[in-house]
């Protein structure tokens, strides 16, 4: 009974973990928006047109909260017209090797889809 309570009480550890970190870097657009911002600091015209398909409204929403967890520093330059920059944390830099992962998982994961689909054209 006591590892069956061990087990349970690491699973849900596991659990919450895993929905804390899928809540700060969830949905279709964080993880895309810190691979944009990658090179160093970018304009918001210019995150919205390297990141294909996204809107004005949703990249707005997304860098206000990437703001609030830490991820982006927002830097406004008084000028004429004022210039907002966004940047990639220190913090948003220890996503890197989830980064590196996913992109060899999604890799992976292509390949493997592409192949079973010739499999399929080539049966049938």
């Amino acid at each position: 009974m006591e590892t069956t309570d061990i087990t349970t009480h690491q699973c849900k550890a596991s659990l919450n973990a895993i929905g804390d970190a899928l809540y700060a870097i969830g949905g279709k657009w964080k993880l895309p928006i810190i691979v944009a911002m990658k090179h160093g600091p970018a304009r918001f015209n210019e995150l919205q047109r390297t990141i294909e398909g996204i809107s004005p409204k949703v990249l707005s929403a997304e860098l206000k909260d990437m703001e609030l967890n830490g991820f982006v520093k927002r830097q406004v330059y008084s000028a004429t017209p004022v210039i907002i920059e966004y940047e990639l944390t220190d913090y948003s830099l220890t996503l890197e090797p989830v980064l590196d992962a996913l992109v060899q998982w999604g890799t992976m994961h292509r390949r493997k889809i592409r192949q079973g689909m010739k499999k399929k054209e080539a049966a049938g």
